[in-house]
């Protein structure tokens, strides 16, 4: 029977133990020896009066943890040694109150533990009283406790938090909306399952919802082009669940290609990053699935006027759990206003936005699925396994006139990206732990230009397969000092193919990059500390080459308002996007991947530095950064320029220097905040005359702003506007705007990127409604306007030998989404 003591409380039945022992001497004429320390805050019920001697030691050792042992008749030890105790408790989810089955129970140093019952109850004898015990699950912070804090008649409740992983201690709860949060590295997390509303959206929409982050951009609108801090999309760092992915963008990337429903949060570096990550020199966007074996039954399903959506969660065992999800377009079947606009958005530059069409006919779909399994092997170790597909089709027939020539023209693009992976977690002890994972991701682009009148047929194709394994170790010397390590191997593959019938011409070129890395990191965090310090080596086989990378990550609080940050790295990437102009299909701007040579295509180095301010005081938080970026090694033919370099291969750099500023204010019902990022990105390229001229995607100022307001916890409503400065673009020379190349006529282009378009602005708007069918089936829905104002933003412009135009050249202009409303209706149970 498990017996009752109390520690540090005293109530007017119980007496302090060390008082006791005084006044039993007396009355029995016998000496207790013990020490101060052990009978220090034990509170017991007096005894009976005129017992034994050996009934009162029967009753101290019974309603306490000690050992009371007579020596001689007068003399009576008491201590720990050799005692041994029974003790119960009950592990419960400290965010969500709910018991957690087979939660781990170790006695620290002994061979002796258990699981927990599906009531989150265990019971544990023979306890050495002097022991630890140390409570842990899967995604859950290991809890230590001394055996004889559980010493008790009821069995105590055990709180355990969730772990974060590879995040830091969340610093801010709520950042701009419910579901975003800021981390004390830095990063910016989506937890989309908390996710509120954000102007012009309609779910938690992962890379729309980055972009109203400070510094974070889209020159053209394009999910597929997340411009951060000035870099290129190529130069982002996409990983679902460990796996690096090529592919981002549904319908030619103005929707994301990854179904929120079951990704549980996004994390958004970008300076200071982990040494666990590689790649991606301009940002990491690491999104994490649900991690966690819940034995229940849930999922949700919904449509938008573009695609329908569904996932499950489904329990196989106790420990074995199986989740899905799944989201097609209908765009092959139905045409709503929105897949209207989005279409005619994709398709405005197509190759015949010179002609007169006659007859089109289109057939595009997109969809997406996902398998992760999740299997707890025992309370130590657990694997997770996942797989991902991509998929968008395209295949469009066109009729049109040119020069009264009737001309048809059938093309085909298809993009796929297919991703697996698999992990293995395992916890050594309470102080080690490791994790073994293994990935591969097989990207493809295959397009094709069927011109009837001429019987030519033109295919192009672009493959990466990317293989990678690895070891990362993780060793906590306290719960503030952590010491982290990984050893990685990575193989990459890129096959690019062009063929033409007539006249006959075909090429393949295919690379293979090997190189392996290790790294290690050393983690702070103690009250307003942060402080994480990391180097990474990587060894390229192929150019017998290293390349080492410092990272460094500090915060320090000053006081409860004034936080300083302070990030820095040195960053490497493989891998570039190639922009080919000369053969694109339907006016698509198609991007190939190459892989780095180390001669033509070397290999891209970041160096980045911030310096930022933070300020917090009653829901009131502002931040000011200060940055500088340079990146080496970038080519002009993957810099998307509409000049007369884009046929030129030549090496060279950018460097970008800014400040972003950010103030969010929040109350009950209302969360309003307004941004600024001011950056001067510059390129720099030794053969091109001048040298130095702005960057292609060079945003002097940038200011967005947002109003949200609950009017109850069921309907919401969200305003928010963006105002930029155009983005630079290059006109042809006055009076000389063509000139001969051989046999053919080219536009003859002024010095590049020394014009600029109008500036940007849009006006979004969002409402968002909940309501419950029943007590378990949650529903919501929500409209979304995109540009309210239906204003005519230029997102880009170049010119082309026309010469039935004035000057023999024309001016194509490229314009963002007109007034585009769109809804959604979602259940969850």
């Amino acid at each position: 029977m498990i017996t009752s003591i109390a520690f540090a409380q005293n109530s007017s039945d119980k007496v302090a133990l060390s008082a006791l022992l005084i006044e039993l001497e007396k009355t029995y004429e016998i000496k207790f020896s013990y020490s101060d320390n052990d009978v220090k805050d034990v509170f017991i019920n007096s005894p009976k009066k005129g017992i034994s001697i050996d009934e009162l030691l029967s009753y101290l050792n019974k309603k306490t943890f000690l050992q009371f042992k007579t020596l001689d008749n007068r003399y009576v030890t008491v201590s720990f040694l050799n005692k041994s105790i029974s003790i119960c408790g009950t592990i419960i989810d400290a965010n969500f109150l709910k018991p957690l089955l087979l939660a781990t129970v170790k006695v620290n140093g002994y061979k002796l533990g258990t699981t927990t019952n599906q009531k989150g109850e265990f019971y544990l004898q023979n306890v050495p009283v002097n022991a630890t015990l140390s409570f842990s699950y899967i995604s859950f912070k290991t809890k230590t406790i001394a055996a004889k804090e559980l010493f008790s008649t009821h069995c105590k409740q055990i709180f355990l938090e969730e772990e974060t992983e590879q995040l830091s201690e969340i610093t801010m709860p709520k950042f701009l909306t419910s579901g975003l949060q800021k981390s004390a590295d830095g990063s910016t997390v989506l937890n989309t399952e908390k996710f509120g509303i954000l102007p012009g959206l309609i779910e938690p929409d992962i890379l729309k919802t980055i972009k109203i982050l400070p510094g974070v951009e889209s020159v053209n609108e394009s999910v597929s082009n997340i411009n951060v801090r000035g870099g290129t999309n190529d130069q982002n760092l996409m990983l679902w669940d460990g796996i690096k992915m090529y592919h981002s963008g549904h319908f030619f990337g103005l929707i994301s290609a990854y179904n929120p429903y079951l990704t549980k949060k996004v994390a958004v570096t970008k300076n200071g990053t982990s040494t666990a990550f590689s790649d991606g020199v301009s940002s990491t966007i690491n999104m994490e699935t649900a991690n966690r074996i819940t034995n229940e039954f849930s999922g949700g399903a919904g449509f938008n006027l573009l695609s329908a959506d569904a996932f499950v969660q489904v329990p196989l065992k106790e420990n074995m759990e199986l989740h899905i999800s799944g989201r097609r377009s209908f765009t092959d079947l139905i045409n709503t206003p929105t897949y209207n606009n989005y279409f005619s958005r994709s398709f405005q530059d197509n190759s015949v936005a010179s002609s007169t069409v006659n007859n089109s006919e289109s057939k595009f779909y997109f969809y997406d699925y996902s398998l992760k399994f999740l299997y707890d092997i025992d309370y130590n170790h657990s694997i997770r396994a996942n797989f991902i597909h991509i998929k968008n089709n395209l295949e469009y027939l066109e009729k049109y006139t040119t020069n009264n020539i009737t001309i048809e023209e059938n093309s085909t693009l298809k993009q796929e990206n297919l991703g697996a992976n698999i992990h293995w977690n395992a916890d050594w002890n309470t102080k080690f732990s490791t994790t073994f994972s293994a990935f591969f991701s097989d990207y493809k682009i295959n397009s094709s230009d069927y011109n009837k009148d001429s019987d030519q047929l033109q295919t192009q194709f672009n493959n990466v397969l990317e293989t990678e394994i690895k070891l990362d170790s993780k060793y906590e010397f306290s719960d503030i000092f952590h010491f982290k390590n990984g050893l990685v191997f990575n193989e990459i593959g890129i096959r690019n193919t062009t063929t033409v019938n007539a006249p006959t011409f075909s090429t393949t070129v295919k690379n293979v990059l090997l190189k392996s890395a290790f790294y290690s990191e050393l983690e702070y965090q103690k009250n307003n500390t942060y402080a994480r310090f990391g180097l990474r080596a990587n060894y390229f086989y192929e150019f017998q080459k290293f390349v080492i990378e410092p990272r460094i990550n500090i915060r320090q609080k000053i006081n409860n308002e004034f936080s300083l940050k302070l990030e820095g790295e040195f960053k490497n990437q493989t891998t570039a996007q190639k922009i080919d102009f000369e053969e694109n299909f339907l006016g698509i701007e198609k991007r190939r991947w190459i892989l780095s040579d180390n001669i033509n295509t070397p290999i891209v180095k970041s160096k980045q530095a911030s310096f930022g301010v933070e300020y917090t005081l009653n829901k009131l938080y502002v931040d000011v950064t200060a940055f500088y970026k340079k990146i080496d090694g970038i080519t002009a033919d993957n810099q998307g320029f509409y000049n007369n370099t884009q046929t030129l291969n030549s090496i060279g750099n950018y460097n970008i220097k800014g400040i972003e500023f950010l103030v969010n204010k929040q109350t009950k019902n209302i969360s309003t905040w307004l941004s600024y990022t001011y950056a001067v990105n510059n390129y720099s390229f030794d053969i091109f005359n001048p040298e130095s001229f702005p960057n292609s995607l060079d945003i002097r100022h940038s200011v967005s702003a947002a109003f949200n307001y609950d009017f109850t916890k069921k309907f919401k409503l969200s305003f928010g506007s963006v105002l930029r400065s155009g983005k630079p673009f290059t006109k042809p020379i006055d009076g000389n705007e063509t000139i001969q190349d051989g046999n053919r006529t080219i536009v003859n282009y002024n010095n590049p990127n020394q014009e600029r378009l109008d500036s940007f602005f849009r006006l979004d708007f969002s409402g968002s409604y909940n309501f419950d069918f029943t007590k378990d089936i949650k529903s919501t829905i929500r409209l979304g306007i995109t540009n309210i104002t239906d204003r005519k933003n230029i997102i880009d412009s170049y010119f082309i030998v026309d010469e039935t135009s004035e000057n023999n050249v024309k001016r194509i202009n490229n314009y963002s989404l007109p007034f585009t409303p769109n809804l959604s209706f979602r259940i969850q149970f």
